[in-house]
């Protein structure tokens, strides 16, 4: 799985989800090994902790959630090709890219 995060300034949000729904999605779903898609939003309070020190913070929080037939699919020339955020680059405030394997536990890593 690759599970992508980003906030995004909010003067912007309507063009990033018109552009996220009908262009990135799409073409990231056409790269080799992208099997599935999933999109969240979140609103509200979103709970983050730095250091030990927890706050509650109200932003909305966008995430994706990438189904892939191995890891090795985020290393292909078509799918580095269209990685990144475009035109969106500076309004992306935030943002956290994770690859995970199914099946590999956190005692797998150790």
């Amino acid at each position: 799985m690759l599970i992508v995060t980003a906030e995004v300034d909010p003067e912007i949000e309507a063009d990033w989800n018109r552009w996220y729904d009908e262009m990135h999605l799409p073409d990231a779903l056409r790269c080799p090994g992208v099997l599935a898609e999933r999109r969240f939003v979140s609103n509200g309070a979103i709970s983050e902790s730095d250091r030990g020190e927890r706050r509650a913070l109200g932003k909305t929080l966008y995430t994706t959630i990438y189904r892939l037939a191995s890891p090795a699919a985020v290393s292909t020339p078509e799918f580095t090709a269209m990685r990144g955020w475009g035109r969106f680059t500076p309004n992306v405030r935030s943002r956290s890219r994770v690859v995970v394997a199914l099946g590999q536990d956190a005692s797998d890593s150790r």
